[in-house]
C-alpha cells in the first residue's frame, strides 16, 4: 500500500514540475521571436539583437549560487514559488519598456526574468533527478523536456502571429514614411508585446499560487544531509573534489550555447540568407519539434536499451554532422540541419545532468548552482556567433559550435569518469540498465 501511495505522490509531484517546464518553456523559447521583433521595433543591428539572449541567459550566472543559497534556506518547493513570482515582476517591466520603446529597459525585463528561472531551474532540475532511481532520471527529464519543448514550439507561432504579423510588408511600409510616421509606427508595433507580458504574468503568479498550496514532497538526494564526519560519508571536501561535475559545466555551458542558436538564433539566419520573416518566424518550431522526437526517443530507450552516456554519445556525434550540413549546404536545406539540431540537442541535457550530479551527496545543491551557472552559455556563444558573423558571414561562424559538440562527446566517453574512483567512491550510473 505504501508503494501505491509513494508512486501517486511521484505522479503528482511530476504532473506539478511538469507544468513548470511548459510554462519557462514558453518563456524561454519566446526570445526567438523577441529578437526579430526588437531588431524591428527598436532599430537594430543583427549583434545587438542578440542581446537578447545575452541578457536573458546570462542572468543564470548572476543568480545560481545565490539561488542554490535560497534553496538552502526555502527547500525546493518554496525556492519554485519564489522563482515564478520574481518571472511575474519581469513580465510586467515589458510595459513600461514597450511604451518607451526602450530596448535597455527590454534586456532588463528578461534579466528579471532569467533571475526566476535560475531559481526555478536550480530547483526543478535536482528536483527530477532526485526523485526517483538516478538510473532513469534522463527518463523523468526527458518527460519534462517534451513539456519544455512542446511550450517552445507554441511559443514561436503564438506571438509570432502577435508581435510578427504582416513583418515584411511593415518593414517595407516604413521605408516610405518620414520619421515623425516611422516613429509613431514603432511605437505602435511595440505595444504588441503588452498583452501577451500581462497574460504570462498572471499565469506565473497563479502556478505560483497553485505550486504553494499543492502538497508537493520535498525530496532530498542520497547523502545530502551528511556532514564531513557523518558514519559512510565519502572524504570530499568540496565540490572541486569532484572533476566530473566540472567537465560537466563545461559540457553543459556549450550545449546550451549551441541549443539556443539553433532554437533561438535560426529565425534571423533564415532572413539574413533571404528567407521571408514571414515563413521564417516559425522555424523555431521545427527546432522544437526535433526536439519532441528526440525526448520521446530518449523516455522509449534509456535506460532499457542504452546507457545515459551513449545516449551522450550518439547526440554528440550528431550535433556535429548537423553542424557541417548547415555549414556546406545552402538556403533552406542549410535551415533544415539548423532545426535538426534539435534532434541532436534534445538527450544531451536529460543524460549529462544526473551524469554530472550524480554522487554529490550533500553537494548536491551547490552543483546543481554550478550546473545553473553553465546556462549562461546561452548568452556567450550566441553573441559570439554573431560577432564572427559580422567577419566571415552568418554561416561560416556556425563553425564555433563544432569543438562544442566534440567537448561533450569527450565527456560522454570519458569526462564523466574522471574522479570517479577517486578515494574509493563509484557512483552508479556508468552503464545501462538492461
Amino acid at each position: 500500500m505504501s508503494n501505491v501511495n509513494t508512486a501517486t505522490q511521484t505522479n503528482k509531484a511530476m504532473f506539478i514540475i511538469g507544468a513548470l517546464f511548459f510554462v519557462f518553456g514558453f518563456v524561454t523559447w519566446v526570445n526567438s521571436t523577441l529578437i526579430p521583433y526588437l531588431q524591428i521595433a527598436c532599430e537594430l543591428k543583427t549583434s545587438e539583437a542578440v542581446l537578447v539572449t545575452f541578457a536573458f541567459y546570462i542572468s543564470y550566472a548572476v543568480m545560481a549560487f545565490p539561488s542554490s543559497g535560497v534553496l538552502r534556506k526555502t527547500g525546493f518547493k518554496n525556492g519554485m514559488v519564489l522563482g515564478l513570482v520574481v518571472m511575474a515582476a519581469g513580465a510586467l517591466i515589458f510595459i513600461p519598456a514597450a511604451n518607451m520603446r526602450t530596448f535597455g529597459l527590454f534586456l532588463f525585463g528578461l534579466f528579471v526574468i532569467g533571475m526566476g528561472l535560475a531559481l526555478l531551474q536550480t530547483a526543478s532540475n535536482p528536483y527530477v533527478t532526485i526523485l526517483g532511481p538516478i538510473e532513469s532520471a534522463a527518463k523523468r527529464i526527458s518527460i519534462m523536456g517534451i513539456c519544455n519543448k512542446t511550450a517552445g514550439a507554441i511559443a514561436p507561432l503564438i506571438m509570432g502571429a502577435i508581435m510578427l504579423k504582416n513583418a515584411d510588408s511593415f518593414v517595407q511600409r516604413l521605408s516610405t514614411l518620414d520619421a515623425a510616421q516611422k516613429a509613431a509606427e514603432l511605437d505602435q508595433l511595440a505595444s504588441r508585446v503588452i498583452m501577451p507580458y500581462i497574460i504570462i504574468a498572471i499565469v506565473l503568479v497563479a502556478l505560483a499560487l497553485f505550486v504553494y498550496f499543492s502538497h508537493l514532497p520535498e525530496v532530498k538526494a542520497e547523502g545530502e544531509d551528511d556532514t564531513a564526519d557523518s558514519p559512510g560519508a565519502n572524504s570530499r571536501t568540496s565540490i572541486f573534489d569532484y572533476p566530473y561535475l566540472w567537465l560537466g559545466f563545461i559540457s553543459l555551458f556549450l550545449y546550451v550555447g549551441v541549443e539556443v542558436m539553433a532554437g533561438d538564433i535560426i529565425q534571423v539566419y533564415g532572413s539574413h540568407i533571404g528567407i521571408s520573416l514571414d515563413i521564417a518566424k516559425h522555424f523555431t518550431t521545427y527546432t522544437m519539434i526535433g526536439m519532441l522526437i528526440g525526448y520521446i526517443t530518449g523516455i522509449i530507450a534509456i535506460p532499457k536499451y542504452i546507457s545515459q552516456s551513449m545516449a551522450l554519445r550518439v547526440s554528440a556525434m550528431l550535433g556535429v554532422l548537423f553542424t557541417l550540413g548547415a555549414i556546406f549546404t545552402d538556403g533552406y536545406t542549410s535551415v533544415l540541419f539548423i532545426a535538426l539540431l534539435g534532434l541532436a540537442n534534445a538527450l544531451v541535457w536529460p543524460a549529462l545532468w544526473p551524469l554530472a550530479i550524480n554522487g554529490l551527496g550533500r553537494f548536491t545543491k551547490t552543483g546543481s548552482a554550478l550546473l545553473i551557472i553553465g546556462i549562461a552559455g546561452g548568452a556567450v556563444l550566441p553573441k559570439l556567433w554573431a560577432w564572427l558573423g559580422e567577419k566571415v558571414g552568418l554561416q561560416q561562424a556556425f563553425w564555433i559550435m563544432v569543438p562544442c559538440y566534440l567537448f561533450i562527446l569527450y565527456f560522454a566517453i570519458k569526462g564523466h569518469k574522471v574522479g570517479l574512483k577517486k578515494q574509493g567512491y563509484i557512483p552508479p550510473i556508468t552503464e545501462a540498465v538492461v
